[in-house]
């Protein structure tokens, strides 16, 4: 058997990342470095396409950046002074060598290369329509519906065939496009998945994370506005803002999981965000303990939140090996259930005997959660409390997270007390979705959500075409789980 995870897939996925340059000396040698930056957003497969002025150049591959792109050979073929990059991890789509991006189509105004981190809400019901209408498809992807729009439009100017077939599009996206005229970066209306915008000597910089800025010494500039598509070429860089104004609603688990520590998404710092959530969590759900405990890496700046609220001691009570591939063979089921001990192990000599508050940042279907709190019975500890630096995920994602279908989350079929004897810890508590906005430095609105967080709550801020029930059964029932605001703890 081949596995991606030690813990059998019971995690949220990264969705993807995007990097992209315009204007600088062996600009995929950049590219490279971007992505190796963004490697924690999509670790299954990644690419890089350049334009040299005449000719456009690609490499793809399944795997890590490393590996893949620090070999020069390859570099050096991806000639030219523009490139976009992007790591994968499919939310729609096979695994295959097809539907690694960008991807890339020869239009009537010349080559079209495509990053997209995000999803297509409608792209199922947009294909079919394509294909009545003679597309052809090469990939299982949803970003290629929006090379087909383009190609199909009915306007003369490039950029308003761009601009045409993103109106047709629902869900969300933060695109990099090369063409022979220039890279364009534009985010969806809502500014669901991030993009932000750098400068290095006189080169135009785009990134997912303001982290990817910082490993080439970029200047961060700005992040691009929800909305806001940004041209790039030899004339320079101007902005269009061809979509209607919306409330934007970006999504808050990059707070919570998905981006870097280090990088800085909304004008706030993750990792300033993480202490406070972990913070907000000591106060709505303290408890007696001897050592606060996170579980690496992502548990980590949470639970060092909580220790300074709480004034229990942080200690690291779990060790993380680095050093455990995304693949590896599971031959047996002995050897499956022992696979845990490769990504993670109990320090048993700090744990023995003591009472301890295990600090994670979300449970999906609730089998990591119970392995880890064996885990820490095995090693000895007295007492384990589970503490979660995110509310319940209820409902899955459609806008470029991998969750499982709503029927296999823990939280859409358990209450708290439910769950915590399920997961077999003394004691479960997450932070309540007020809380939440609370460490962002907001005060929630239910009536209008400042954020995507559909995960935790259903309330969907875009139609979803594709996926009916969810947009209306379940809307009406997230709505009545909004107003009862429950502390979501079971001691």
């Amino acid at each position: 058997m081949l596995t991606t995870n030690p813990f059998d897939g019971d995690s949220l996925h990264e969705e993807c990342g995007v990097f992209g340059i315009y204007g600088a000396d062996n600009a995929s040698g950049f590219v490279a470095l971007g992505l190796h930056a963004l490697q924690h957003r999509g670790q299954e497969a990644a690419g890089i396409v350049s334009y040299d002025g005449d000719h456009f150049h690609a490499h793809r591959a399944m795997g890590h950046v490393a590996g893949n792109f620090d070999r020069a050979e390859i570099v050096a073929k991806l000639a030219g002074a523009h490139a976009i990059g992007h790591n994968r991890y499919s939310t729609t789509g096979e695994t295959a060598l097809r539907n690694v991006q960008p991807l890339f189509a020869d239009l009537a105004s010349g080559g079209f290369a495509v990053a997209h981190n995000g999803n297509l809400s409608n792209a199922l019901a947009l294909r079919k329509r394509l294909v009545q209408r003679g597309s052809i498809f090469q990939s299982t992807s949803d970003t290629e519906v929006i090379i087909h729009l383009v190609a199909t439009s009915s306007y003369d100017a490039p950029i308003d065939r761009l601009v045409d077939a993103l109106k047709q599009v629902e869900g969300a996206y933060s695109l990099l496009i090369l063409t022979p005229d220039g890279l364009v970066a534009c985010r969806d209306p809502l500014g669901i998945r991030p993009l932000v915008m750098g400068e290095l000597n006189g080169a135009t910089i785009f990134a997912s994370e303001s982290v990817a800025l910082d490993v080439i010494g970029a200047t961060f500039v700005r992040e691009i506005d929800p909305g806001e598509m940004v041209l790039v070429g030899e004339t320079g860089v101007r902005s269009l803002r061809p979509f209607a104004a919306q409330r934007p609603r970006p999504c808050i688990f990059e707070h919570v999981y998905f981006a870097r520590p280090d990088s800085i998404v909304d004008g706030t710092s993750v990792y300033q965000v993480r202490k406070n959530i972990g913070a907000v969590l000591a106060r709505e759900a303290p408890v007696e303990a001897d050592f606060v405990v996170p579980v690496p890496d992502s548990g980590v700046p949470a639970a060092i939140g909580y220790s300074q609220e709480s004034g229990i001691p942080f200690e690291l009570g779990i060790i993380r090996s680095h050093y455990v591939g995304r693949t590896f063979i599971q031959p047996s089921q002995e050897i499956r259930r022992l696979g845990v001990k490769l990504k993670h192990n109990a320090n048993s000599a700090l744990i023995r005997g003591k009472r301890i508050v295990l600090i994670d940042d979300s449970i999906v279907r609730g089998t990591t959660s119970m392995k880890i709190v064996q885990m820490m019975r095995d090693a000895g500890a007295s007492e384990v409390h589970l503490r979660i630096a995110s509310p319940p995920t209820a409902h899955s994602c459609f806008y470029g997270v991998d969750t499982p279908e709503r029927s296999k989350l823990l939280a859409a079929n358990r209450d708290v007390a439910a769950m915590r004897d399920f997961i077999g810890c003394d004691s479960l508590a997450f932070i309540t979705i007020g809380g939440l906005y609370q460490a962002l430095g907001d005060e929630r609105d239910v009536s209008a959500p400042q954020r995507c967080d559909a995960c935790f709550t259903g309330l969907y801020p875009t139609p979803l075409t594709d996926h009916p029930q969810s947009a209306s059964d379940l809307q009406q029932e997230a709505i009545a789980e909004a107003k009862s605001n429950s502390r979501a703890t079971a001691i």
